[in-house]
């Protein structure tokens, strides 16, 4: 080859990797939001409320869970993750506990795997239920009837039990049951932070508009939300947030009215506390990414994965292989 075509050939390796590698960085820095200010007195309340929220009158006065077989409080765990999950998925469930809801340390660190779900219409499904529950003891069970009307409730349920009995959790990510998880790589970097408090990170949406649609299951009267758009929050599928902005979210969440989807809910009672999301596109949304092993050791998350998917792809990712540029 002649030197202009190796110049080529070398220039299209370079772009190849600068796309694949800086576009996450670029992504990450345009799509940035300011940082909130804290000078508004309502925003410096839920911030003193939330520092000096007491656990034990939170305790008596449970407001979502009526029962639990799961415990972290006396653990120090750095990554709490609660996976959303309908109580008909057992199977889904076993799936998860086999896959990378079996990871229970990342770097050294302690990582813990649990599901939040609510009541099922079916006794006998209540029934297996509890037996799921006895077995693994990882399952926090909302007092309402789980339907799609139901989910902010079970997000504020999630968050209830944090706060209350699992206060030592670093970090709690927010999941759904569709989802491939990439806990190192997730772990690795929480672990890199420089910012301790006030993470709240996900693929961050901009401008979303409020449905005004009565016919709608995600329909918003304009009376308990009236803003043109809904302020920046991160997708639902998956989000992180510290154990402070737990606290400062349930905090804020006796404010806002629980008829918005739930990672909207989140993102408004965020914003009321003085927390901006930050973006990153490793967080897939609702994408499902292309299985390659190198990327998914690399992403933090993938959607709509099938089952045997999640055995192959977590098989072969965590098989200790490193991968080059």
């Amino acid at each position: 080859l002649r030197t202009h075509q190796w110049c080529f050939i070398l220039f299209n390796v370079l772009l190849f990797h600068a796309l694949l590698f800086g576009a996450d960085l670029l992504e990450e820095y345009f799509l940035r939001s300011l940082p909130l200010s804290y000078t508004d007195a309502k925003t410096l309340e839920i911030r003193e409320r939330a520092r000096k929220l007491a656990m034990d009158p939170l305790k008596a006065n449970l407001s979502y869970t009526v029962s639990s077989s799961a415990t972290c409080s006396y653990q120090e765990i750095f990554l709490l993750i609660l996976v959303c999950s309908s109580p008909e998925n057992r199977t889904r469930r076993n799936v998860i506990r086999q896959t990378w809801g079996n990871v229970t340390d990342a770097r050294g660190y302690a990582v813990l795997t649990l599901f939040a779900l609510g009541k099922p219409a079916s006794v006998t499904t209540q029934l297996q239920i509890n037996d799921e529950s006895q077995k693994h003891r990882d399952i926090i069970e909302g007092s309402f009837i789980d339907s799609p009307e139901t989910q902010t409730q079970k997000m504020l349920m999630s968050l209830e039990w944090t706060v209350t009995f699992c206060p030592h959790a670093r970090y709690v990510l927010k999941t759904d049951e569709n989802m491939f998880v990439g806990i190192p790589s997730l772990a690795g970097y929480l672990l890199s932070l420089t910012q301790l408090e006030d993470v709240y990170l996900g693929r961050v949406i901009h401008q979303g508009v409020p449905d005004r649609d009565p016919a709608s299951p995600g329909f918003v009267p304009i009376h308990h939300y009236s803003a043109e758009f809904y302020p920046d929050y991160c997708d639902g599928s998956a989000f992180v947030m510290s154990q402070d902005v737990a606290r400062k979210v349930y905090v804020a969440a006796k404010e806002v009215p629980v008829s918005v989807p739930p990672d909207i809910f989140v993102g408004i009672c965020a914003k009321k506390a003085g927390i901006t999301p930050v973006h990153s596109s490793r967080f897939s949304g609702e994408k499902h990414i292309s299985y390659n092993r190198c990327c998914y050791k690399f992403i933090f998350t993938s959607s709509n994965m099938k089952e045997d998917e999640l055995f192959k792809d977590w098989k072969e990712t965590s098989d200790g292989k490193d991968c080059s540029l």
